[in-house]
């Protein structure tokens, strides 16, 4: 049944004769989704739906109101695109008689964050039953005690049904994200893809918290038994996941995260990870969480007579996708936080096979490496193509910072300075040669590794200054030698064939480093200039 809202609809200036379901919990709102034909249970239970035309993020259809207060505090551009404010007041009064002519609306009240000194009241408003039950899971869910007393701060209205006028409201096409700091309200038309949602909380927050002196991070966190915390950086692809997901150590969370004075917490109550090729073998947590009722399941291809899940099946999208509360996975924190950050990875798949698979950073080197945010992907699985292509996304996750990336760079450099935390480059790509030639890093080299860092066993270990980067490299790591990993990995110049074709590919990437950090060169500190790789 309905919770009774503290603050009514009306309250807000929202008007609508629809029946209201507020804050429904899973069950409820599993049978309003299969009733209305929105999605399927699965033989084991979890449901699953079809996100239709959209099967990720639309991201070229995100704006940001442009106003007095976000006039001299967003980074505009492609990502953070502005919307006036006569085309924002159409949209709006068009969004809210879309919302007065519904039959039917769904409202949950949750949680961004989990500390409660810098979490936001966030209200969803959907059309969809199993969008609710997506914000639900996705967001932190708040005890009974705090729904009946809940004001919220920002609101999300999320209407698939509604479909945007380019000429009208200033977008691009009749799919529309538009966001209003100073109203305090999320408008998300034409997409059922529900990410929007995740996304549109994330990116509030990552505006927010920095005024507040928190770090705002697109990262995976985890505790040890000692107590320690650590932070996964880390572009799809990279093992921010996997590496994270230790059965020996605390899940935090595994995508959104907030690092302030005393604490890093989770901003989500929940997990979103690939489900593409999922495997019980390869991530058994995870493949649990499948089985499990409560998890929606998003375009994953089923057998309409066994109600058999095909995870492989990759033909509707690659980005099929699974969202289950964090307590379905074993071994999470019970309150979705942990002290400071003793150790900050960043991870990188580096298909050019160049960087070492572990380097240690000062502070000054992990604010560039944090800015430039590499990866590289393999082009493509065409006969012959063999060469990679460098991807470099700012922070980690450029497209959900609505601030200039060197607010999250000095604040990242400031943490790390006050909490004395290290700094560590995994390189989880190509050793031995570039994508082609050379092979991927052995996982259990990254596993041991990775240990030795969280461990404390790397204090001791002798470093020598990489040539081309300047940062820090072991020389030997006892670790490497227990996983019975040859200690040649750790140079890789000498895992080459061809030195000379080695030298050539890291002055290339060398290069694309520099070429790239320009763009933030006059807004860093000469020592955070001075933390680039050097052209031969």
């Amino acid at each position: 049944m309905s919770i009774p809202l503290n603050v009514s609809l009306s309250d807000q200036g929202i008007a609508t004769s629809a029946t209201l379901h507020a804050n429904l919990g899973t069950p409820a709102l599993v049978e309003h989704a299969i009733a209305k034909g929105e999605g399927k249970l699965t033989k084991d239970g979890a449901l699953l739906v079809d996100t239709g035309k959209f099967t990720g993020r639309s991201v070229k259809d995100k704006f940001v109101v442009r106003d007095a207060a976000t006039e001299d505090t967003i980074d505009w551009g492609a990502i953070n695109q502005p919307m006036d404010q006569a085309s924002w007041d159409n949209l709006k009064a068009d969004f809210l008689a879309a919302v007065e002519g519904q039959d039917e609306l769904y409202v949950a009240d949750l949680f961004g964050g989990s500390q409660p000194e810098y979490r936001v009241n966030v209200r969803v408003i959907t059309q969809m039953a199993w969008h609710n039950l997506f914000v639900r899971t996705m967001l932190v869910r708040p005890t009974a005690e705090e729904v009946a007393g809940f004001s919220p701060e920002y609101t999300i209205i999320n209407l698939p049904s509604f479909k945007a006028d380019p000429e009208r409201h200033g977008c691009r096409s009749d799919t529309v994200i538009a966001v209003n700091f100073t109203e305090k309200l999320i408008l998300i038309g034409n997409t059922e893809y529900s990410g929007e949602m995740k996304k549109g909380v994330f990116g509030l927050l990552n505006f927010l918290l920095p005024a507040q002196g928190v770090m705002p991070m697109h990262c995976s966190a985890n505790i040890g038994a000692d107590g320690k915390s650590a932070i996964f950086f880390g572009l799809s692809g990279t093992g921010k996941t996997t590496l994270s997901a230790d059965a020996s150590r605390t899940l935090i969370g595994d995508d959104e995260h907030g690092w302030s004075d005393d604490n890093v917490f989770n901003f989500e109550g929940g997990c979103y990870a690939k489900m593409i090729n999922l495997s019980a073998e390869g991530e058994p947590e995870i493949y649990a969480t499948t089985k499990m009722f409560g998890t929606v399941l998003e375009n994953v291809t089923m057998d309409e007579q066994t109600r058999e899940l095909d995870f492989t099946d990759g033909s509707k999208t690659e980005n099929t996708r699974g969202a289950y509360p964090i307590e379905f996975i074993p071994n999470t924190s019970e309150k979705n936080l942990g002290p400071a950050p003793s150790n900050v990875v960043m991870l990188t798949a580096d298909a050019f096979g160049v960087l070492p698979p572990i380097a240690r950073l000062t502070p000054d080197q992990a604010m560039y490496y944090f800015l430039s945010g590499y990866t590289a992907k393999v082009a493509g699985t065409e006969i012959g193509v063999t060469e990679p292509e460098a991807t470099f996304s700012t922070c980690f996750g450029a497209a959900f910072m609505p601030r200039h990336p060197s607010v999250y760079g000095n604040l990242l450099k400031d943490r790390i300075a006050k909490g004395g935390a290290q700094c560590w480059l995994f390189n989880t790509g190509w050793t031995g040669g570039k994508y082609g030639v050379g092979h991927r890093m052995p996982i259990k080299a990254t596993r041991g590794l990775l240990n030795a860092v969280l461990d404390g066993k790397m204090d001791d270990v002798e470093f020598r200054k990489d040539p081309n980067f300047g940062f820090d490299v072991p020389v030997f790591v006892p670790a490497l030698e227990e996983a019975g990993i040859d200690q040649t990995l750790l140079d890789p110049r000498a895992t080459w064939a061809d030195k000379d074709e080695y030298d050539a590919t890291a002055r290339k990437l060398v290069q694309l480093f520099i070429d790239n950090f320009e763009q933030f060169a006059e807004h860093v500190d000469e020592g955070v200039r001075q933390a680039a790789p050097q052209a031969a």
